[in-house]
């Protein structure tokens, strides 16, 4: 039988399929039932800086709400086991997540400050997430802010966050920076382990009868995993870290995809809610089979083979290409319904 495994942030895990950050790992039961499925990691739900921040400050209100009114105002203030705190609850399940697989656990923390990150960081280290996963997302609306800005901003922020921490750190990146192979080698030098590629950009929708601005979340397609092919095919082989692959993976041909560009491991969500947890692995057995027809004895033996270094014809992943494609296009002529 081939061998599935591969090694991801210095773990060798028994497969290539992760399940990326999902409120299906909420629940126990669920991750047992990933583990079962042949999921060789988890990525829990994000931990947001500024969630706890909101928090923090309504406790902080409560408590002194009344106070400067008279005494006995005390009395009214709710006792404080009665705030159960994300922040608490989050390393109780991970703790709980941990005792009840064998497979990684892996936290991820979603900040805005350095200290904030490095708090957090330290906190679920603690807990025994076994990585960490730093779900990054820089939106500048400020026209004062530049590029590097942002990306110093973000650097910082790693390299705090790899310096407080022993377990292996990944960067979960948008792809909306410049050049993210100079930004990826920045990262990698401040300590990251490895890069997620990408993190999807939810984007408002408008509401024209109400004249409302409104969150919007979809399940991803297969279409949005050639973004995340492309770069994982440039970056691979000039990286010491691995790259994990996050969006638009759903089916057995998503995964080789993901690991012939070059990347470690490719993470699910979307096509567990749709199909169920089973479907890892109807995918894993889809692999096997695909990797026993053409006599692999592992799936690390394909990996990056179609990357930008492997392929004697780089045309693909450059401009050239780019040329190639609309010049071959050609538009369906016009029917006239006269």
């Amino acid at each position: 039988m081939s061998d599935l495994s591969m090694q991801y942030l210095g773990l060798m895990l028994n497969g290539p399929i992760v399940v990326a950050s999902t409120p299906l790992s909420d629940r126990i039961d669920n991750i047992r039932h990933m583990e079962d499925a042949g999921a060789s990691a988890i990525v829990l739900t994000s931990l947001f800086e500024e969630q706890l921040a909101l928090e923090s400050r309504a406790l902080d209100d409560d408590l002194s709400r009344g106070t400067n009114s008279y005494p006995e105002a005390l009395n009214y203030l709710p006792e404080q086991g009665d705030y159960h705190m994300s922040h608490d609850s989050y390393l109780e399940h991970l703790r709980k997540a941990r005792e009840a697989v064998k497979i990684p656990i892996m936290a991820s923390l979603n900040g805005a400050s350095a200290g904030g990150w490095v708090r957090y960081a330290r906190d679920v280290e603690q807990a025994g997430a076994q990585a960490i996963e730093l779900n990054t997302f820089a939106l500048a609306t400020d026209a004062s802010q530049t590029a590097e800005d942002i990306e110093r901003q973000l650097l910082t922020l790693v390299e705090s966050v790899c310096k407080a921490v022993k377990v292996p750190v990944a960067v979960k990146l948008s792809q909306s920076f410049t050049s993210i192979p100079n930004l990826a080698m920045r990262l990698e030098a401040a300590g990251a382990r490895g890069l997620v590629l990408f993190n999807r950009f939810y984007q408002p929708d408008f509401d024209i009868e109400s004249l409302e601005v409104r969150p919007t979340m979809h399940f991803s397609t297969p279409s949005e995993l050639l973004p995340r092919l492309h770069w994982a095919a440039i970056l691979y082989g000039h990286l010491k870290g691995d790259i994990g692959i996050t969006g638009g993976v759903h089916s057995v041909e998503d995964v080789l995809k993901a690991i012939m560009a070059g990347g470690s491991v490719a993470m699910m969500v979307s096509a567990l809610h749709i199909h169920g947890i089973d479907h890892i692995a109807r995918v894993l057995d889809g692999l096997r089979y695909f990797l026993e027809k053409r006599e692999y004895a592992s799936l690390a033996e394909m990996r990056g083979c179609l990357s930008r270094r492997s392929v004697p014809d780089t045309t693909p992943y450059d401009r050239g290409n780019y040329i190639k494609t609309l010049s071959s296009y050609s538009l369906r002529p016009t029917i006239s319904a006269f």
